[in-house]
């Protein structure tokens, strides 16, 4: 594949900007939300070849979808997949900053 590839767009989502990820990125470490069938492989690549940065180890995670309520009437949120991507040291993604 090549460097801009579309469909690394289509794995990575968007970046998470929480607490807990901002606690997560001083120790080299980088949320994203990513597409619900991308695999591990498909993100470490997408990652390293839109960001140009080495990739370390990706882990990943289901967020369960949670129950609101929707003008009177309960709704369900979707579960989204989650992507912690550790990096090599050296390396640093600013997620502040747009593609």
């Amino acid at each position: 594949m090549s460097t801009n590839d579309p469909r690394h767009y289509d794995i990575l989502i968007a970046p998470v900007v929480t607490e807990k990820a901002t606690v997560a990125s001083e120790h080299n470490k980088v949320v994203f939300k990513v597409a619900r069938t991308a695999t591990k492989p498909q993100i470490k690549d997408a990652v390293e070849k839109l960001f140009d940065v080495k990739v370390k180890s990706v882990n990943t995670l289901i967020r369960k979808g949670k129950v609101r309520i929707f003008k009177g009437r309960p709704g369900e949120l979707q579960n989204t997949k989650r992507a912690v991507v550790t990096l090599e040291e050296g390396h640093r993604i600013d997620v502040t900053t747009g593609l």
